[in-house]
């Protein structure tokens, strides 16, 4: 009977404690979140603090044509919204103006 470890009561729901929080760890997120019907907004997140965010802003409303905010977040820290689905648009400007690398940016999304 030693063998069936499976059967463990377990709760899957228990706090596992700090390996679960949500952390930057130097990577750029770009998601996408569906609105109402066929509306979504994209939203860039984690990008580094010697980078004005504002102005980052400024030049993807004005490269991709979109509307967009800042948005300040509790755990996350400051997140771009920008309207449409933008993510491929983001993460080829990011590339393109060294902000970042490729292999430091993630896509999330459909």
């Amino acid at each position: 009977m030693s063998g069936l470890q499976n059967l463990i009561a377990k709760d899957p729901f228990a706090d596992i404690g700090d390996d679960n929080e949500l952390e930057v760890q130097g990577y750029i997120h770009i998601r996408i979140q569906q609105r109402n019907g066929r509306k979504t907004l994209t939203t860039v997140q984690g990008i580094p603090q010697e980078i004005d965010p504002k102005k980052v802003l400024k030049a993807f409303k004005k490269e991709f044509a979109c509307n967009g905010n800042i948005v300040e977040d509790e755990e996350l820290g400051e997140c771009i919204q920008l309207q449409g689905d933008q993510r491929t648009k983001v993460l080829q400007f990011l590339t393109e103006q060294e902000i970042s690398s490729k292999d430091k940016i993630k896509l999330h999304g459909f």
